[in-house]
């Protein structure tokens, strides 16, 4: 398949080259070189910006054009013309129309600067290239779909926004578009009852996750930085990642990771720095209770006044089984705060609504940052690239060939302090602990307004918490407090994250396996970091499972569940036979899984509680002698037993043998597994009845470890967990993910000697 592939790349370019036009021929709006190494690793190379927005896109599409094609459909709200309503197409439809509007676009675009409008304009002309080059030979998934077709800088812009408002108003797409004024008068409600459209529960979607370690030079055996990232991320759909390298001679060169439907290297490194990003705890935005004018549900106070919700109208094309197009009107509300939300937690009657404030709606800075990150060469010039607030909601990692390591939580976030919400929190039933509401009638309770600050209404970098060190930094999705145990980040908003509570056993297992490293070895090198996620060691069974075997040796009873009596034993078994890690030749560590996924939520579970003051290690140990925790427990591991059972899993089957991804037919095993189990990694997979945990939704994917040797030569290592491509007909839909089912990583081919000793070198150019 590659060689194919190499003689239609090699086609391409002789057929670019039969024509050799005069020296008086103006100069080709866009040209680039894309060459690419082993596993897909595509190399764009161009003169200026607009030819690297060119190259950028063509390279992206040969391994998502169809992901590419269907988020564009999706941010213009054209699901319901081409899918039809259902399966939350209508709803999806309604939310971007109503919200992705000529005004929002415009600021982003006015916002941009000539590089990047160069880039954003060879983008769309690159990707309607290749749409152009590949028009008879689309992936399966798209071919001959109605929906793919060329895309302009519009739609680019809409795509940018789209992805900054993914973790704010991006989790009440549904809400937003089924909000609807209470009925005038509702037959002995007297018009109190909310109107609740089909949303739900209120809860948010999952699927998001990372891990990232820093190291300086007090604790490498280089005397410089190394940086270790592990995004988990979905394996499927447009939070993939898709690994690029892109330079402009002079001005740029970078390598790593973009989202298939964003257009800058997210996740990465140069010769003088590597980065990664983790989902950060601080809020995006927050929600407003409204009192509603009683005479008028259409109107809310503010201050002494009542304004008017708006009702903003927006046609959605629909297509009917038969075929038939049809125009469907439908409307979202909006407030000065936002658009109005509705589900079964927070109801529209009578009385009250609630309407949502987004910071990243107003983020215009996201390309300007990224293309400042890209171009950094210490992680001062880091730390300064962020500051300019385009990070939409992630914590940043890095480390520079220099020897310093940084953590830093600079992204977008409402300016509310703590005394601002002392004094403005509503409490609101049934939602969880972390989401704010704030009160909508006083002006007081608006978010602050900073002059520091370049996005209206967010924290100015200055208040949010960062640390540069000598020894390290690390982060698994817990807040900024233990960036570094010996050095607690204290005194922020509470709206960026908790500080002095329990971390989860994510955080602890990388603080844990990293010190003993430190412990064991002194001095780390980048295999030491490699083998901290490639161990599969599930830390939570290192802590506890003695205590759950010493439970089990006290009694052979039967357990009793509803009117069954079930045996523990075979379970037990398999936890004592298990060898504490998710490899794929571990046996047992399915009746783990199973088993503390209801155990974790026992009350006071643990022998130890949490201690501020050792919060690494702390809370350990399972409250064996309380009665009533081992009652708990028992049932646990009889339920545990039986799911397993019910679901045709042996207790002690092979977990490379029931954990795996499938391509083309076949089974690759798939190590690790979930967080909440104890794992430092994420492997997250559904139990199928008969099959095992599979497939794989989301966890580990972009895994580098970039270091520097003593004289600050680059070693970039690292795998794409589930290959460049999820398109079946690609050469690269599953050889990478072989590659980490094996073990094994790759050495990233970053320089230009390295790229031309590639065996499987391909070269394009392209021009027009």
């Amino acid at each position: 398949m590659l060689r194919s592939f190499a003689i239609l790349a090699i086609v391409s370019v002789l057929s670019a080259c039969v024509y050799a036009p005069p020296s008086d021929t103006p100069k080709p709006a866009f040209k680039t070189q894309i060459r690419w190494t082993s596993y897909g690793i595509p190399h764009v190379k161009a003169d200026d910006w607009a030819g690297m927005g060119y190259g950028f896109a063509y390279a992206t599409a040969t391994d998502a054009v169809c992901v590419i094609a269907h988020d564009v459909m999706t941010v213009n709200g054209e699901r319901s013309r081409y899918q039809g309503s259902a399966n939350g197409n209508l709803q999806s439809d309604i939310f971007h129309r109503g919200l992705l509007d000529n005004n929002t676009l415009a600021a982003f675009t006015a916002a941009q600067s000539d590089n990047e409008h160069e880039f954003a304009r060879g983008y769309a002309a690159g990707y309607n290239r290749y749409l152009r080059d590949h028009a008879d030979k689309l992936p399966a998934a798209c071919a001959g779909k109605r929906w793919v077709r060329p895309i302009t800088q519009t739609d680019l812009a809409r795509l940018t926004v789209g992805v900054g408002i993914r973790y704010g108003l991006g989790w009440f797409q549904k809400d937003i578009a089924n909000a609807r004024p209470p009925a005038e008068s509702m037959s002995g409600l007297n018009g109190k009852e909310s109107v609740l459209q089909a949303a739900g529960r209120y809860g948010f979607a999952t699927g998001i996750g990372s891990n990232a370690i820093a190291l300086g030079s007090e604790v490498t055996k280089s005397g410089r930085g190394i940086l270790f990232g592990n995004p988990h991320y979905p394996w499927k759909g447009s939070s993939r990642f898709h690994m690029i390298h892109t330079t402009i001679p002079g001005q740029l060169d970078v390598m790593g990771v973009s989202l298939l439907t964003t257009n800058r290297v997210a996740i990465g490194f140069n010769k003088d720095i590597a980065w990664s990003h983790t989902v950060s705890t601080a809020l995006r935005f927050t929600l407003y209770e409204l009192q509603l004018n009683p005479q008028n549900p259409m109107e809310y106070k503010y201050a002494e006044e009542y304004r008017p919700i708006t009702a903003v109208n927006v046609d959605i094309d629909v297509v009917s089984e038969s075929g038939e197009v049809s125009v469907q009107p439908q409307t979202i509300y909006l407030t000065h705060y936002g658009p109005v939300v509705v589900n079964q937690a927070l109801p529209w009657n009578a009385d009250v609504a609630y309407a949502i404030r987004d910071a990243n709606v107003t983020n215009t800075r996201n390309t300007a940052t990224y293309d400042a990150l890209n171009v950094a060469t210490s992680v001062d010039d880091i730390e300064a690239a962020i500051s300019m607030q385009g990070v939409p909601w992630t914590n940043t990692i890095a480390a520079d060939r220099h020897g310093t390591a940084l953590y830093a939580d600079i992204s977008v976030t409402p300016n509310v302090d703590a005394e601002l919400l002392g004094r403005c929190r509503v409490t609101v039933q049934h939602l969880p602990a972390r989401i704010v509401v704030l009160d909508g009638t006083d002006p007081d309770c608006e978010w602050k307004i900073d002059q520091r600050s370049v996005v209206p209404g967010a924290l100015p970098a200055q208040e949010m918490p960062r640390i540069k060190r000598k020894d390290y930094v690390t982060n698994s999705n817990d807040s900024y407090w233990l960036a570094n145990p010996t050095a607690p980040l204290e005194g922020y908003s509470p709206i960026i994250g908790p500080e002095r509570t329990a971390r989860t056993l994510r955080t602890r297992a990388g603080l844990n396996f990293l010190q003993q490293k430190m412990a064991d070895k002194g001095k780390l090198g980048p295999g030491d970091l490699q083998e901290i996620i490639y161990s599969q060691r599930n830390y939570a069974a290192e802590i506890l499972l003695d205590d759950v075997l010493t439970l089990c040796a006290r009694t052979t009873e039967a357990v009793t569940v509803g009117e069954h009596q079930i045996d523990i034993v075979p379970a037990c078994t398999a936890l004592a036979g298990w060898d504490r890690r998710q490899s794929n030749n571990s046996r047992g560590a399915q009746v783990w899984t199973e088993f503390w996924r209801t155990a974790r939520k026992i009350p006071d579970i643990y022998a130890t509680p949490f201690d501020v003051r050792d919060p690494v290690h702390t809370p350990t140990g399972i409250a064996i002698d309380d009665d009533a925790v081992a009652v708990a427990l028992r049932i646990a591991m009889a339920r545990a037993q039986t799911t397993l059972q019910e679901a045709d899993i042996a207790l002690d089957a092979r977990w490379g043998d029931i954990q795996f991804a499938e391509r083309n037919g076949k089974r690759i095993p798939i190590p690790g597994g979930q967080g909440w189990a104890g794992m430092f990694g994420m492997i997250m997979a559904d139990l199928q009845k008969g099959k095992g945990y599979t497939p794989i939704i989301h966890g580990n994917s972009y895994i580098q470890v970039i270091s520097w040797d003593e004289d600050g030569k680059l070693d970039p290592r690292g795998i794409l967990t589930y290959s460049q491509s999820q398109e079946p007909e690609s050469p690269h839909y599953a050889d990478l993910t072989q590659l980490y089912s094996d073990g094994q990583w790759i050495r990233f081919p970053f320089n230009e000697a390295e790229i031309q000793a590639d065996p499987n070198l391909v070269v394009l150019e392209l021009s027009e």
